[in-house]
């Protein structure tokens, strides 16, 4: 399986970085935050493995703190035990209360989204880059489809 179809690349460290490529095409991406996640030791093996999906999830602030809603880790494939757990549960995001405040105002006053963009491995453990966005319209996704078809001739023109 090659790696731009999957969204998957290697960082230095030698583990997959899981990208979410639908997000910037339904999202226009104001900032982006960098999180840590609370794991269990089965999800980490299976992140490490690029056995998670977060094409379809968001995050989600309940209660002053933030979550990761509907993120998939399959459970590991290599475990020992018959310890499962949902692969579907919401994970925390760990922010500082000042990051949590400026997420809070962002989504309630100007009714933006959290999506995350990519999931990899920092000194062994694993961050989330969460993007504050505002969803694209149709004719938006249309003019940014038109850009890339533009500038992929105008590259192809120069190369020969």
């Amino acid at each position: 399986m090659s790696n731009k179809s999957s969204g998957r690349k290697n960082n230095q460290e030698g583990t997959p970085t899981i990208v979410n490529r639908k997000a910037r095409h339904n999202y226009n991406i104001l900032d982006t935050i960098e999180a840590g996640v609370v794991l269990r030791g089965n999800e980490i093996k299976s992140i490490r493995d690029g056995s998670i999906n977060i094409r379809e999830s968001y995050a989600k602030v309940i209660n002053g703190e933030v979550w990761l809603v509907g993120c998939h880790i399959s459970p590991y494939k290599n475990q020992n035990t018959f310890d499962t757990y949902n692969p579907l549960r919401n994970r925390k995001l760990l922010f500082s209360r000042h990051e949590i405040n400026k997420l809070v105002q962002a989504v309630q006053e100007k009714g933006l989204t959290l999506v995350p963009l990519k999931i990899y491995f920092r000194r062994g453990r694993a961050k989330l880059e969460i993007g504050i966005g505002r969803g694209k319209n149709t004719y938006d996704k249309r003019q940014d489809l038109k850009g890339k078809d533009a500038k992929r001739e105008m590259e192809r023109a120069l190369k020969n």
